[in-house]
């Protein structure tokens, strides 16, 4: 079963908690005692409906404040798809956990109080899902109850949105706008009568229609070893073979590689599964490859196509995510962890800070605080080879670890 990930968006109360406990319990996901509890929780709060966003804040202080603070992931399934939806915080001290909830995703719901419009932490998620070029990002106009469905307010919202969408610099993002109501339901599972107007797909409609191979960014091929395998058992005495995961695209027998960083070259010679032996590895497929020559392969090597190189240099530019309390400087030295690659790496400027609310930026910056995104600049104790993010999401990306702490400090999109 196809498996999608989906990152939510929103400023506080906008109802990202509730329409995803409004999915969950009309795709009757809701097992009976967590249904239960939500029941008896919305009884005792005194209200005359049931509070769905219980099914997702996990946390007390969540719960005790109806806001989101961590990142939650919840789990469920139709017919035809599991879902993963990474429930971010709307908050802009919680920026962080936003692009942490994104990155891995390839749809995104961004939710708009119907009261309310668009707003600058609007621009912010939006800002983010396109840094982070997330493909389906699906504009859920909400608390349309509380302006007695209009049609008007539905398309000034949405024209505010398109004018917000001229601003941005990844053009393949597809955007959807749905009318809802989380807390009655209408227009996410079921279409709603309250809305002749409009006749698109419901939510889950549209999330059920979406192809994967359509949505998960493509590229070149590459294939990161994590793992040389050496059985040295009888049967396999001589095997050698490399395990990983295909990135970007696909590879096949009879490709001519070329092993980085040694720069030697060979052709695969056969692609296994387990015990299974395949022509072609597809892209996001873990897989073991073999060979013909004998090249020295270690983890950490990558293996690419012969005439598809990516940029083997020492130092990188890249748009830099803050998510630590110590602030970084210019000078810090971190440790960069590309792929299963771990580099030394020391912060060579900041060549300006980006507010994501698409204000403009910062010059003269010479520290980063927690949420800061920036333009960054390093230099590396050795090569590293690498893709621009815009190209490449798997193979432009990379963590930044204090050396000292060991903390994952913040994350990098090379540009």
């Amino acid at each position: 079963m196809e498996v999608l990930k989906i990152a939510t968006a929103g400023s506080v109360d906008d109802g990202k908690s509730t329409l995803i406990g409004r999915l969950l319990y009309d795709t009757k996901s809701l097992t009976e005692d967590k249904l239960e509890a939500i029941e008896r929780t919305s009884k005792q709060k005194g209200y005359d409906y049931l509070d769905f966003s219980l099914a997702t804040d996990g946390l007390v202080a969540e719960r005790e404040q109806g806001i989101t603070i961590d990142v939650a992931h919840i789990y469920f399934s139709t017919e035809s798809k599991s879902y993963i939806i990474a429930d971010t915080p709307g908050h802009v001290e919680y920026t962080r956990n936003m692009v942490t909830g994104a990155s891995t995703s390839q749809a995104a719901i961004i939710l708009i109080d119907a009261r309310k419009g668009v707003i600058e932490q609007t621009n912010r998620h939006f800002f983010i899902n396109n840094l982070l070029r997330v493909k389906d990002v699906i504009v859920a106009i909400n608390k349309m109850d509380l302006v007695d469905f209009s049609e008007d307010v539905f398309n000034d919202i949405k024209a505010d949105f398109e004018e917000l969408m001229g601003k941005r610099d990844y053009q393949e993002q597809k955007i959807t706008f749905i009318p809802v109501s989380a807390l009655k339901g209408d227009n996410v599972v079921h279409h709603s009568e309250n809305t002749p107007w409009y006749n698109g797909q419901t939510l889950l409609e549209h999330l059920e229609e979406l192809n994967l191979q359509d949505i998960y960014n493509t590229g070149t091929p590459r294939f990161p070893v994590q793992y040389v395998i050496r059985p040295k058992t009888e049967e396999f005495h001589d095997f050698r073979g490399f395990a990983g995961k295909v990135y970007g695209g696909e590879l096949s027998v009879g490709d001519e590689v070329v092993v980085l960083p040694s720069m030697t070259r060979s052709k695969i010679k056969a692609i296994y599964f387990y015990d299974k032996e395949y022509q072609t590895a597809p892209r996001r497929s873990s897989v073991t490859i073999t060979l013909e020559d004998e090249v020295n392969v270690s983890r950490g090597d990558m293996l690419v196509k012969t005439d598809d190189l990516p940029t083997i240099d020492k130092q990188l530019t890249a748009t830099v995510s803050w998510m630590d309390a110590d602030q970084l400087t210019t000078g810090g030295k971190y440790i960069v962890q590309h792929g299963v690659n771990k580099v030394l790496a020391k912060v060579d400027a900041i060549e300006h800070k980006i507010h994501p609310d698409y204000s403009g930026i910062e010059e003269n910056a010479t520290t980063l605080q927690m949420n800061d995104i920036a333009k960054v600049r390093f230099k590396l104790n050795k090569p590293i080879f690498y893709d621009k993010f815009k190209d490449h999401r798997t193979n432009g990306s990379f963590i930044i670890i204090d050396s000292r702490t060991n903390t994952t400090a913040g994350v990098g999109f090379i540009s």
